[in-house]
């Protein structure tokens, strides 16, 4: 709607996970690295967790595209589901064609298939997203198929992603077998202050501005106090922000249009 407005190719405060717009303050370098790390060095278990919209989602499909051609990935978004389900969207997801739907035969059919990648010299990596909605039983399964290994190395690295009740989950006493299994863990934390005006900026670079869409520091601020640096409440507030100032005509955002757009979001008059 304010695209030709603003002279920009795509809205940039979208809040899906598009990783070609993925900001690395300074704790998402850290996700990021500790994921490469954990998958390269083969570690078997990673846990990543972090509050609902600090761009966990984005990581992962920024972390998949970043992968080399010998890594064979699965990313699993919705994972509530029963064991069987979980195992059949596992082997489809990576492009496998379930032979014959019984637990015991999908384990044998996977494993067959993590030697063989194992023997092409490639690794392979799950990513489960919202890990926080699977049920016990179910992570338990998963600790099952880490087994899948041999003398000397994981055939199978497993990314747990998910809300901070994750790691509650997983301090429960009938999980602790899987919560040992864990090597690497980091929990991604908001914007720091300092780094919200280079995500606005980052952000709207991307979409194609060339630098005419000024966000005021007074604005900054105040996007900052609403959203506790959360960058999916910062898109929600921006984008309001952005439409507000079409309305206006004007490509400066300042206090009173942050404002009176943060006031629309929480449905005052």
């Amino acid at each position: 709607m304010y695209r030709k407005f603003y002279n920009i190719k795509e809205k940039p405060f979208n809040i899906t996970s598009d990783p070609s717009f993925l900001f690395l303050s300074k704790k998402h370098k850290e996700a990021f690295s500790h994921l490469l790390y954990g998958i390269e060095e083969r570690k078997g278990f990673l846990e990543i967790t972090g509050e609902v919209g600090t761009g966990k989602t984005t990581l992962c499909r920024a972390l998949l595209n970043r992968l080399n051609g010998n890594t064979k990935t699965a990313f699993v978004l919705n994972p509530d589901l029963s064991q069987l389900q979980l195992l059949q969207v596992i082997m489809e997801d990576f492009g496998l064609e379930v032979e014959k739907r019984s637990k015991m035969h999908m384990f044998k059919q996977l494993n067959r298939f993590l030697l063989e990648q194992l023997s092409c010299g490639n690794n392979v990596v799950l990513i489960i997203d919202e890990a926080q909605n699977l049920k016990a039983p179910v992570l338990e399964q998963i600790r099952l198929l880490s087994n899948l290994e041999t003398e000397k190395e994981k055939l199978f690295q497993i990314v747990l992603v998910g809300q901070p009740e994750l790691r509650s989950k997983l301090n429960s006493p009938q999980l602790r077998q899987l919560r040992q299994r864990i090597s690497v863990r980091y929990h991604i934390l908001p914007l720091e202050k300092d780094e919200v005006k280079n995500y606005i900026d980052h952000r709207l670079k991307i979409a194609g501005s060339v630098g005419d869409i000024m966000f005021e520091q007074k604005a900054i601020d105040l996007i900052y106090g609403y959203s506790g640096g959360v960058p999916r409440l910062i898109n929600i507030v921006c984008d309001k922000a952005l439409l507000l100032g079409f309305v206006l005509e004007t490509k400066k955002i300042g206090f009173d249009i942050v404002m009176k757009s943060i006031k629309e979001i929480e449905g005052e008059r």
